[in-house]
C-alpha cells in the first residue's frame, strides 16, 4: 500500500451514528496528538481516550495516518469556513476594509483551537493526504484573490495572482506569530495589530489606509 493510500479512510459514515462515533474518534485524535505529540500517538491510544474499540476505529480508519489526514481535514474546513463566511459579510467594496476583516478573520481562525493547529504545522509529518496541511494556504489564495479582483480600479499592483500571494502571505505569517508564537502579549491590542497590519498591505496595494490613527 502507498503511503497515499495509507492516508485514506477505510470507509465513510454515512448514518448519523457512525457520524457520531467518526467525530469522537477525530476528537480523541486531536487530544491525544495536543498531548502527547504525534510520534507517541497510536490507534490504541486514540480508540481508549474515544471510548471505542480498537475494532470500531479500524472499520473506518486503518491506521495513524488515516486519522491524522481526517482530521487535518476537518480542521481546514473549520478555518476556510470561517474566512469565507467573515469576506461574504464584508459587503463593502473598499479594499482596505475589505483587508482589515481579512486580518481580523485570520487571527480568530488561528484561535480555533491553536495548539491543535501548532501541532498540524510543525509535527506531524506531510505524507500523502497530510499535505492538506498545505490546502488552506492555497484556498485561502483563492480568497483573496477573488476580492482584490473586485477591488482591482483601487489596487496599483497589476499581478494580482502576486498581489494576493503577498498579501495572504503576509498576514498569515504575521497572525502565526500573533497567535500560535503568543507575540501577543509583547504587543498592543488586538484592534491595534489589525491596523498596523492594514496599514501595511494598504502600502504595498498602494491604496490610501483610512481608519484611526495608529500609533
Amino acid at each position: 500500500m502507498t503511503k497515499l493510500n495509507a492516508t485514506n479512510p477505510r470507509k465513510l459514515a454515512s448514518q448519523e451514528r457512525s457520524k457520531i462515533t467518526v467525530e469522537a474518534i477525530l476528537d480523541a485524535t486531536a487530544r491525544v496528538l495536543v498531548r502527547e505529540g504525534y510520534a507517541r500517538t497510536s490507534t490504541n491510544r486514540i480508540a481508549t481516550v474515544a471510548g471505542v474499540s480498537i475494532g470500531s476505529l479500524y472499520q473506518y480508519f486503518p491506521n495513524k495516518e488515516s486519522l491524522v489526514a481526517a482530521l487535518v481535514a476537518r480542521h481546514n474546513r473549520k478555518i476556510l469556513s470561517l474566512l469565507e463566511n467573515t469576506m461574504q459579510e464584508c459587503t463593502s467594496e473598499d479594499l482596505n476594509s475589505t483587508m482589515r476583516e481579512l486580518v481580523r478573520a485570520m487571527i480568530a481562525a488561528y484561535r480555533v483551537d491553536p495548539e491543535l493547529h501548532r501541532i498540524l504545522m510543525e509535527e506531524v509529518p506531510r505524507i500523502g493526504k497530510l499535505a492538506e496541511v498545505e490546502a488552506i494556504r492555497k484556498d485561502m489564495l483563492h480568497l483573496v484573490r477573488y476580492y482584490l479582483e473586485q477591488c482591482k480600479d483601487n489596487v496599483e499592483v497589476r499581478d494580482l495572482d502576486m498581489a494576493a500571494f503577498i498579501c495572504a502571505t503576509t498576514v498569515e505569517a504575521l497572525t502565526h506569530a500573533i497567535v500560535l508564537n503568543d507575540c501577543s502579549q509583547v504587543l498592543s491590542d488586538e484592534a491595534t495589530i489589525v491596523e498596523h497590519i492594514t496599514r501595511m498591505i494598504a502600502g504595498y496595494l498602494g491604496t490610501t489606509h483610512s481608519s484611526s490613527v495608529v500609533a
